[in-house]
């Protein structure tokens, strides 16, 4: 029998043996035969030999985010609040955004996210003539309106349609005024706030609620109230504990106005807003019950943490603590997330001022029957020869028929001038002067809280007519928050934003090449307007949006006067930190921004809507912005940057 010679085999070098190789080798030579299976002795990765094993690549951590301008719709209407609220469809890639100024909703192919394009609208007018859309809200292909009656102070309806077809599924009727709405998370349920505003002549004021609506089968929803019944008769104890209650003869229930609705993740609770009262409502949803309404508390603007600038002459940065200002909360848009196994309430404090009948001439003359205005300036509140010098013009019959005049308490106004009787500079206009507070609270009261008066002189006289103001209340927080479930406040982000857009490192425009401080605290219809809302509510954060990217939670603010939206990481709700800061006006210097609408770019942001990257219509996560002031839907692109 004949043989086959194989020849001699030869070490591989040992950058080419993987450990089972070099463990086999020896073997081999004496099994010649099956040098020819050596190639099949591969590395699997599981030898037992540790040191030798390779590590795996770190995985990337997301580090920070950016936004930039991705694309943006233009309606062309200027003021009119023609792009407020967005909502967006995965399915269809379609976005739809409340235009107030056509009483409907725009429906926007967002395919291609760079260039938004106008596919239809929503119209509520088949549901009731005159009917005008407040709000949107979508979930999986269903969009949901919350429609006000032609008459706001009537009840109004929610109405479902279909996102591909935009065909109308139902329809329920809810609450006066009915305005931002939400899914449960399962989609389910309906939430939505019946704001109830009452009419400008203050002379229907209907009740407030939470209509919570089952829309299992969105063709035949069914509708539950959440009122505020419970708490007429005890609006004394509602103002003990910090509620504003102070309509013109207005119940618990009548005077108490849902915002904007929050939901837990595991869609059993919710909370709402109550803007005007500086207060939230906690919601059962199972019960559809008002379970409890929590005070926000005030914000010691004497704090150097809370540092503001208070007026707009003349135009100057001066942020600067103001002790005896204390600002009311008065959150607008409020979010939900967890954390820790706990759910946080994030919120954007920008403050509202009740003002009814304000237009009418009746009122100014005198007649508080048709109307009700608490704003006042600081320098018109403090007059030393009292309020008769602004009658007819902006004193409130109301705080006329209260009392001659007012002054400021020399002891905790000293730092700004006032002495018993006088309130020296504390009125002048770079002071205090032309702060708008409110007229309603910060007065000295006794155990029934009718007024203490005083005299002239600062001496505290029943017989006298004068009120003392301890304390001077402004609108609205210039920040947002971070609240527990009870509304405690776990943290607030103080002077930041103002302190910001006064700084060096701040830039808007669409490049980010313009300095902030040039245009501090401008106004979003005014062009030219540096300062211009210092007096008021500063930059005045709105609408709020909650985001997750790499692990980490995001909070998306839009600052309605200034424009341009803040980005801060709230992972940790005790420590959130800032991130980015963008506002695509691209003109600031045209004194009317109407004539310049083609190219003066984002104009007062309202709504926003976070949409993550396998929802994205490209493939990454994308925040829409509705723009009521410029009419622009906004596009912006997050970019996110790994370590």
């Amino acid at each position: 029998m004949g043989y086959t010679s194989f020849p001699p085999l030869e070490k591989p070098p040992a950058t080419m043996i993987c450990p089972r190789q070099k463990a086999a080798f020896p073997r081999l030579r004496r099994l010649a035969v099956l040098a020819l299976a050596l190639p099949l002795l591969a590395c699997t990765g599981d030898s037992d030999d540790d040191d030798e094993a390779a590590a795996p690549a770190p995985a990337p951590v997301l580090s920070s985010i950016k936004l930039s301008l991705l694309g943006r719709y233009a309606t062309g209407e200027f003021g009119v609040s023609a792009a407020e609220i967005p909502a967006y469809d995965p399915a269809t890639r379609r976005a739809f955004v409340v235009n107030a100024q056509k009483g409907m909703v725009d429906v926007l192919d967002l395919s291609n996210p760079a260039a938004p394009t106008l596919v239809g609208t929503l119209d509520a007018s088949a549901i009731a003539a005159g009917a005008e859309v407040n709000s949107v809200a979508l979930h999986d292909g269903i969009v949901a309106l919350a429609i006000q009656a032609a008459v706001k102070t009537d009840p109004g309806f929610v109405g479902l349609y279909r996102a591909d077809t935009l065909a109308l599924i139902g329809q329920v009727g809810v609450g006066a005024l009915p305005d931002m709405l939400t899914f449960t998370p399962d989609g389910k349920t309906l939430l939505v706030a019946n704001e109830g505003e009452p009419s400008d002549d203050y002379q229907t004021d209907p009740e407030g609620s939470i209509s919570v609506i089952d829309v299992s089968n969105p063709a035949a929803p069914v509708a539950r109230i959440a009122d505020f019944a419970a708490w007429n008769g005890r609006e004394a104890e509602l103002r003990a504990n910090g509620v504003r209650i102070y309509g013109p003869n207005a119940s618990a229930a009548q005077d108490l106005e849902p915002e904007y609705i929050a939901i837990s993740a595991d869609g059993s609770t919710a909370w709402a807003t109550l803007q005007e009262n500086n207060a939230l409502a906690r919601i059962d949803i199972a019960s559809a019950t008002v379970t409890a309404i929590l005070p926000l508390g005030y914000k010691d603007h004497g704090l150097a943490a809370n540092a503001i600038d208070v007026s707009d002459t003349p135009p100057a940065i001066d942020i600067a603590p103001r002790p005896g200002v204390l600002g009311m909360y008065m959150p607008d848009a409020i979010a939900a997330y967890s954390a820790g196994g706990q759910t946080y309430l994030v919120m954007a404090n920008e403050g509202d001022a009740r003002a009814w009948g304000e237009d009418d001439p009746a009122y100014w003359a005198g007649d508080a029957s048709r109307g009700f205005v608490e704003e006042f300036r600081v320098k018109h509140l403090s007059r030393t020869n009292g309020f008769a010098g602004r009658r007819g013009d902006d004193l409130p019959p109301q705080l006329d028929a209260l009392a001659a005049g007012a002054l400021l308490n020399p002891v905790t106004f000293a730092w700004c001038g006032a002495t018993a009787g006088n309130p020296g500079a504390c009125r002048d206009d770079a002071q205090l002067g032309r702060l708008n507070v409110t007229w309603t609270m910060g007065y000295r009261t006794d155990s029934s809280g009718n007024p203490v008066m005083f005299d002239t002189s600062g001496a505290e006289n029943p017989a006298g007519n004068r009120l003392m103001y301890d304390q001077l209340y402004a609108f609205g927080g210039r920040s947002f928050s971070i609240r527990d479930a009870s509304g405690n406040l776990v943290w607030d982000s103080g002077g930041e934003f103002e302190t910001y857009l006064a700084s060096d490192a701040c830039r808007v425009g669409p490049a980010r090449d313009i300095p902030c401080k040039t245009w501090f605290n401008s106004g979003h219809d005014e062009g030219d307007a540096f300062d211009s809302r210092s007096d008021a509510k500063g930059p005045e954060p709105e609408g709020i949006e909650i985001g997750t990217l790499g692990g980490k939670t995001f909070a998306f603010i839009g600052l309605e006067r200034m424009g341009g939206v803040m980005v801060y990481d709230i992972t940790t709700p005790t420590a959130p930190t800032f991130v980015d800061y963008f506002n695509t006006r691209a003109d600031w210097s045209t004194a009317d921004p109407s004539t310049v609408l083609s190219t003066v770019g984002d104009l007062g942001p309202e709504g926003l809507k976070f949409v993550a990257a396998d929802k994205s219509p490209n493939g990454k996560p994308l925040l829409i912005v509705g723009n009521e002031v410029s009419g622009t839907t906004a596009i912006f692109e997050i970019e996110q940057i790994f370590q």
